[in-house]
C-alpha cells in the first residue's frame, strides 16, 4: 500500500488524479490523506468523485472514502479492460482534469477504449479542451492512436460540454521498454502560431470571438511569423468565451515533422465585465512569455507530461517548474520507483529508465 501525503506541492486534486492513473496502470493500491486540506472547502469534490467512479469502472477497483468532503481515500485497482466509459460530471467540473486520471491507463492498457464525458470544457483553473487537443494530445499520440472530438462546449456554471475520445495504445505496459523516450529540450524554429477563439452564441452580436482573436493577433504581430486564429460560436448552457493559442516549431528548415510535434500553448478565459480585447491580449502575452524562455515545453504541459516521462524516460525543458509539476514528480516517484533529476537553473527535468 503506497502512502501519499495530500498536502505535498500544490496540495490539491492533482495528487489524487495522478495517483488514480498510476495505480490503475501499475496495479498498486494507495492510501492518500489530507486531501485538499489547505483549500477553502477541503476534501473531495464532485468532479474528483466522478474521476474515481470512472477509473473504478476502467480497472474494476474498490475504494473507501470516496464521498464528498472526504480527506482520505483508499484505492485498490484490479485489471484494466478495454471498454466504453460514459461519465457525466453533472457540474461545470473540468473534463480535462478528469482525463488526467484516465488517459495513461487507456494509452498503455490492453484493448480499445472510448471515453464519453460531459462537464466543463472551458473553465477556470484547468486546461481548456483546445489546449488539451492541440498541445497535450500531440505528445500522447507518440504512444497511442487517439481520436478526439469536442461535441459541445460547456462554460461555468452549467457545464454541459461533451467530448468523445477513442484510444488504442501502441505499447501495453508489458512493452513499455519498447516505447521511445520523451525528449523535448530544444524547440527548434518557430514556424507559425495558430489559435481558436470561441464564445457562446449569445455573444455573437457583440463579435466577442473576433475581438479576442484580433487583439491577440495585434500583440503577436511583433513575433514576425504567420498567425492564424479561427473563431467559433456555439449554443451552450451558460454564457462564456475564451481563446487558446499554440506555437508550432520544427527542427527542419520549413516543414513541421508530424512524428515529432513541438508545440507551446497558452489560453485565457472570458468573464463578465472583462473586455474581449483583454482576454485576447492576456493569452498572447502569456504565449510571448513562454516563447521567451526558449523551452520546448510550456509550464502547464510540463506537469501533464511528468507521469508519462516516468513511464518512458527522457528529458523536458520547461519555462517554469510549477508546484503542480513537483506534486506529479512526488506521486510518480512513489508508484514507479523512479528518481527524477531536476536541474533547477536550466529548468530541465529528466528520468532515466534502467533495467
Amino acid at each position: 500500500m503506497i502512502e501519499i501525503d495530500g498536502t505535498y506541492g500544490e496540495g490539491g486534486g492533482q495528487i489524487v488524479r495522478t495517483a488514480l492513473a498510476l495505480s490503475a496502470l501499475t496495479g498498486k493500491s494507495f492510501h492518500v490523506v489530507k486531501i485538499r486540506e489547505g483549500r477553502k472547502v477541503p476534501g473531495l469534490k464532485q468532479q474528483h468523485l466522478k474521476g474515481i467512479e470512472a477509473i473504478t469502472k476502467l480497472c474494476n477497483a474498490t475504494s473507501t472514502g470516496a464521498e464528498i468532503g472526504s480527506r482520505e481515500l483508499y484505492f485498490s485497482p484490479s485489471t484494466i479492460k478495454g471498454q466504453t466509459i460514459s461519465i457525466d460530471i453533472e457540474t461545470a467540473g473540468s473534463i480535462t482534469l478528469l482525463l488526467q486520471s484516465l488517459l495513461l491507463p487507456c494509452i498503455f492498457g490492453k484493448g480499445k477504449f472510448r471515453l464519453r464525458i460531459r462537464g466543463g470544457t472551458d473553465v477556470s483553473w484547468s486546461p481548456p479542451v483546445d489546449y488539451f487537443s492541440e498541445v497535450v494530445l500531440p505528445q500522447l499520440r507518440r504512444y497511442a492512436a487517439i481520436d478526439y472530438k469536442t461535441e459541445m462546449r460547456g462554460y461555468y456554471p452549467a457545464g454541459g460540454g461533451r467530448v468523445d475520445i477513442k484510444i488504442k495504445g501502441t505499447f501495453t505496459k508489458n512493452r513499455l521498454k519498447d516505447a521511445p523516450p520523451l525528449v523535448l529540450i530544444n524547440p527548434g524554429k518557430l514556424i507559425y502560431i495558430k489559435g481558436l477563439s470561441h464564445a457562446s452564441s449569445d455573444l455573437q452580436a457583440a463579435n466577442v470571438a473576433e475581438r479576442q482573436a484580433n487583439a491577440a493577433k495585434h500583440v503577436l504581430a511583433k513575433l514576425g511569423c504567420p498567425v492564424t486564429i479561427h473563431t467559433e460560436y456555439q449554443r451552450t448552457l451558460s454564457t462564456g468565451s475564451g481563446i487558446t493559442l499554440w506555437a508550432i516549431f520544427s527542427h527542419n528548415a520549413e516543414d513541421v515533422d508530424p512524428n515529432n510535434p513541438l508545440r507551446v500553448g497558452t489560453d485565457a478565459l472570458g468573464e463578465k465585465g472583462k473586455p474581449a480585447e483583454i482576454v485576447g491580449e492576456e493569452a498572447a502575452n502569456k504565449l510571448i512569455a513562454e516563447l521567451a524562455s526558449g523551452a520546448a515545453v510550456d509550464s502547464h504541459l510540463c506537469d501533464n507530461l511528468i507521469p508519462l516521462l516516468g513511464l518512458v524516460g527522457g528529458s523536458l525543458k520547461t519555462s517554469m517548474i510549477t508546484r503542480h509539476t513537483r506534486s506529479n514528480i512526488y506521486v510518480t516517484e512513489l508508484f514507479l520507483n523512479k528518481k527524477f533529476v531536476v536541474d533547477e537553473e536550466n529548468k530541465i527535468i529528466s528520468c532515466k529508465i534502467t533495467g
